[in-house]
């Protein structure tokens, strides 16, 4: 009997030849960067160990800000969670923490980053879809449940003009339930300067960004010393698709705009200097994205010193958390996002991160489900316990590549900014739309470089599939009775408060915008007393000439 022909009776032979010996078409990191085919001790003949990267712990800090790096203590470990309501964000955060995470990292929806209340008419349909909202202190109340504040640390990523309110409504409800402020740990994104360009623009004008972000910042130095009061986003930046010497030079220059602000007030470099955190992008790019980091911890190491004239070597080290690239993630064949975020977390780490979230394999699709951040989660816990990758200091240094890479890096990155300097300065870059130009024609760049086939991407113009019909592991729904209650308690909340207790505190948060102080402290007492999101940021918009409401909709209720 004859058997049946099975297999590979309808391979195509000559493509597969062509596959065997195919090779790569571009010599290029993904900035662009030309990279040789080997390198060797002639690429490190110039450099002086000492002066140019020096052991882990020590000035320029380039292999590390930490003599034993993680030998000492694993990085945070987070996970961002916002999702639905202030409840089911605590619900979620609570589950993340349960499984390992080792620090809270929750999120505001866009309703909240742009400063409007859950009954805003723009708002409405929009409420907990990408984040949370705070609407008052008993949201923040909710959110933070019985979490002790003094021994968890805690991520508020609030990065806009709002990060002022949030910072307020956190400490109000720290206060409430007995703490002192000078114990809480945590951090808040607080850079509402670089938002302008994730869609917030009416949110976050430059003048109101420096003075509601450089306030925090003051405010925290002054009376929160475990807290980080910024953490620079250089990663939403990244995610316009610049390359990564860009992401170093324009997150610097926007760091730079808040320490001139702060310098200005009066305070000493080395006084605020070492709660100075960044937020980085860890792209597909292996050596790149590490060599990035170690550019940036030696640039950023010779800024404070060079330029700002810092003497303690915590005003010199550059604190960074890592988000793994959302914009490197793709619908298409939705698991070999797991693969991506591996890689992008292993870069991170061999970089020496200090915090890292890692993305969602499903986050081109939905937020987050349960189990896509558990395998998050999971992805960092194997690389931590099961690599051995964190037993040695930055065990890439010396590397000849890498070594020659991260000069590469610095060199590029040192160019953007001397031509940002040229300009003005970065408040001027800002002013005069040039920085939105850059991040248009990088982006045009980016997506020409994958039409030509310069950049493969697999399941998208390469290695393409049938279309799925669904995300293996389901997709996160957010629930239309959540965000229904919501709108009705603070709809109920501004008709049962006490109005000439919430209408003095809002007259006081006015005189004192009006006067140039500080307006957290006022934030504060106006949280206390009842007043909304939207009723705090439109009270400081309305001093600085901009409308009540950044969509121009309602009209103050205190006029």
């Amino acid at each position: 009997m004859e058997k049946a022909q099975v297999g590979c009776r309808d391979t195509d032979w000559d493509a597969y030849l062509k596959s065997y010996y195919e090779k790569p078409l571009s010599f290029r990191s993904w900035s662009g960067l030309d990279v040789k085919e080997i390198y060797g001790p002639e690429d490190r003949a110039s450099t002086d160990y000492e002066r140019d990267i020096g052991d882990a712990g020590r000035y320029p800090f380039t292999r590390g800000i930490h003599r034993n790096m993680f030998r000492g203590r694993y990085w945070t470990r987070r996970e961002v969670v916002g999702i639905g309501s202030p409840a089911d964000t605590h619900e979620r955060a609570a589950y993340c923490f349960r499984q390992g995470g080792t620090g809270l990292n929750t999120i505001a929806d866009v309703t909240y980053e742009m400063g409007l209340d859950p009954d805003h008419p723009w708002a409405r349909s929009e409420v907990g879809l990408t984040g949370v909202n705070i609407s008052c202190m008993k949201d923040m109340e909710t959110l933070v449940g019985d979490i002790p504040l003094d021994k968890v640390s805690w991520s508020l990523i609030t990065a806009s003009t709002v990060a002022s309110v949030t910072m307020a409504q956190y400490v109000a409800v720290a206060r409430r339930k007995g703490y002192d402020i000078q114990t809480l740990r945590g951090s808040i994104q607080n850079d509402p300067i670089h938002f302008r360009y994730c869609g917030f623009r009416p949110a976050c004008p430059l003048d109101l960004s420096i003075k509601l972000g450089a306030d925090v910042m003051e405010f925290c130095t002054r009376h929160m010393p475990r807290w980080y009061y910024t953490t620079v986003n250089m990663y939403d930046l990244r995610e316009q698709g610049i390359t990564a010497p860009q992401e170093v030079a324009f997150g610097f220059g926007i760091a730079m705009c808040y320490i001139e602000e702060l310098l200005a007030r009066g305070l000493d470099i080395d006084e605020f200097a070492p709660r100075f955190t960044f937020y980085v992008s860890c792209h597909i790019d292996f050596f790149e994205e590490i060599a990035k980091i170690r550019a940036a911890r030696r640039m950023w190491a010779r800024l404070m010193k060079e330029k700002y004239g810092a003497r303690d070597p915590r005003s010199m080290q550059f604190r960074f958390a890592v988000h793994t690239a959302g914009c490197s993630l793709i619908p298409q064949q939705p698991l070999n996002n797991l693969v991506r975020i591996s890689f992008e977390a292993l870069a991170a780490v061999l970089g020496g991160v200090q915090s890292l979230h890692c993305c969602s394999y499903d986050e081109p699709m939905c937020l987050p489900t349960e189990k896509g951040h558990l395998q998050a989660l999971r992805t960092q816990q194997i690389i931590a316990y099961e690599t051995g990758v964190t037993n040695v200091a930055d065990p890439l240094g010396g590397s000849y590549y890498v070594e020659s890479l991260t000069d590469r890096v610095e060199e590029e990155a040192l160019k953007i900014m001397e031509e940002v300097e040229s300009l003005g300065g970065m408040k001027e870059a800002i002013r005069t739309e040039w920085l939105d130009r850059r991040f248009e024609q990088e982006a045009v760049d980016r997506q020409r470089e994958m039409d030509r086939g310069e950049k493969l991407v697999v399941g998208v113009n390469v290695f393409t599939s049938e279309e799925e019909k669904e995300t293996p592991l389901g997709v996160q729904r957010i629930s239309e009775q959540s965000a229904k209650r919501q709108i009705q308690e603070v709809i109920e909340l501004k008709k049962t408060r006490d109005r000439d207790r919430l209408v003095r505190a809002i007259e006081k948060l006015r005189e004192a915008a009006s006067a140039g102080e500080n307006t957290i402290p006022y934030m504060i007492e106006a949280t206390e007393a009842q007043a909304t999101t939207a009723e705090l940021m439109g009270t400081v918009r309305e001093v600085y000439g901009y409308s009540y409401d950044p969509m121009n909709i309602i009209e103050s209720p205190f006029r």
